[in-house]
């Protein structure tokens, strides 16, 4: 089995407060849930109005699946113009691994 995530590290575009905030990630979220099988999850900076960390983890038991869906959700945030992608983290395991 293979397991792999991303972290996200955002900066949102015309925000101005925490309810707006969720407003921008909420959809995110969820269209990274619906269109790629990930579960996905506001992950940090919760307390800041423009940055958001965003968590993204598929697990699957080919390696280069989960390499085209990790390479897939990094896709789908850095196109969206209402946000800009700062950097993000990714890593994969083997379920074997130590």
């Amino acid at each position: 089995m293979w397991i792999g995530w991303l972290e996200f590290d955002i900066l949102l575009g015309d925000v101005h407060s925490l309810k707006q905030k969720r407003s921008v990630l909420r959809p995110l979220v969820a269209e990274l849930a619906r269109k790629l099988a990930v579960s996905a999850a506001e992950t940090g900076e919760q307390n800041l109005h423009r940055r958001a960390g965003v968590g993204v983890a598929v697990v699957a038991g080919d390696r280069q699946h989960v390499v085209n869906v990790l390479d897939a959700a990094e896709r789908l945030v850095a196109a969206r113009p209402e946000i800009e992608l700062l950097s993000a983290r990714r890593g994969l395991r083997r379920s074997t691994d130590e």
